[in-house]
């Protein structure tokens, strides 16, 4: 059993301040939102930060989608701290300050880009009932520059210590010259990277992006809704579109692409070999799900946790679906002390 090394994995992405709180279906229709969809703030959007702060009870996360699956990774791992870096960039104000106390908390190796033309990003999540909407103001986190960090040396040796790496597709609306970087030195180095589909809207307006870095995915991740999605395969059958995105050119021939998509409460579908096999998730009672938000990060998270630790897909997945049924327990991406995970 391999021990795992510290800043094995290696995140980059969108680092946002979740805001979290429950509201009605009235907030949601005064802002266009749907109950359950992730979006990018617009202009429209703008005066829901401040009302959701003023009205309602909010709790604040360290979020942004990468960078919760390479914290719940770490959590899982639990020691040595620091397995798991993170690239992204902040503010230079209050709410930058708060990320990256909470990344320190969850012993996450954050080396954040600072600037101060832009405020740290925030995320609202305006939960009703077990749905969740997301509205991402990205503000600063959209600033990244490759120049001025991934390419420093100080910081690229710490994406060459990494052997796994994983990047939310959000990220490819920030700076698709970084991922495909990082991709690129992984496959050339035989190394791990995975890459989530995570919005319809990823596949549907960056999809130039997206197929630029493909031929050098080892992993893609997505769920249900996202699938129907992938560059418009005209079929509902999630096996199908599974098989199809294995299929696509692959740059490094000694990995097989897997794809992995899950489901929510209905079985998670991943290629194994050239079958497409189905893992049935943990039952949970309905009662008990507090906040779905952050269970498809977290699934991400537990199974890169095993991922880095060379244990088979399979392990990979049961350590997934463990780690999104503690987190939809909770509010937020949050999770209790130490895992119960054999």
């Amino acid at each position: 059993m391999p021990t795992v090394s510290q800043n094995a994995l290696f995140g980059m992405g969108n680092p946002l301040l979740d805001i979290s709180a429950v509201v009605d279906k009235d907030f949601l229709d005064k802002y266009g939102l749907k109950p359950n969809d992730q979006i990018l703030a617009e202009e429209k959007h703008k005066a829901l930060f401040d009302e959701i702060v003023k009205k309602s009870k909010v709790e604040y996360h360290a979020g942004g989608s990468t960078q919760n699956s390479v914290k719940i990774a770490q959590w899982m791992v639990q020691e040595p701290h620091k397995v798991a870096t993170f690239f992204g960039c902040i503010g230079t104000d209050h709410f930058g300050e708060i990320l990256k106390q909470k990344a320190a908390e969850a012993h996450v190796d954050a080396h954040y880009y600072e600037q101060s033309q832009e405020p740290t990003g925030t995320c609202a999540a305006c939960i009703t009932g077990d749905n969740r909407s997301l509205v991402a103001n990205l503000a600063a986190a959209n600033c990244y520059n490759k120049e001025k960090h991934l390419d420093v040396d100080r910081n690229w040796s710490l994406v060459e210590k990494a052997r796994v790496y994983y990047i939310a597709g959000f990220f490819l609306t920030v700076s698709p010259e970084s991922i495909l970087r990082v991709a690129k030195h992984a496959s050339d180095n035989n190394k791990i990277f995975g890459l989530n589909l995570s919005a319809p809207f990823i596949s549907q307006f960056f999809k130039e992006p997206l197929m630029k870095v493909m031929p050098y995915v080892d992993i893609v991740f997505g769920n249900e809704t996202v699938s129907l999605h992938v560059p418009r395969w005209f079929t509902e059958d999630i096996a199908e579109i599974a098989r199809r995105v294995q299929s696509l050119p692959k740059v490094n021939k000694n990995r097989q692409r897997i794809v992995v998509f899950t489901q929510g409460r209905e079985d998670t579908v991943a290629t194994v070999g050239d079958k497409v096999k189905i893992f049935p998730v943990l039952d949970i009672d309905q009662n008990d799900i507090v906040d779905t938000n952050g269970a498809g990060d977290a699934f991400v998270g537990g199974f890169l946790s095993e991922l880095v630790q060379e244990k088979p897909l399979e392990e990979c997945i049961r350590a997934g679906h463990y780690a999104a049924n503690v987190i939809i327990r909770r509010v937020g991406c949050t999770f209790p002390e130490k895992p119960d995970f054999h």
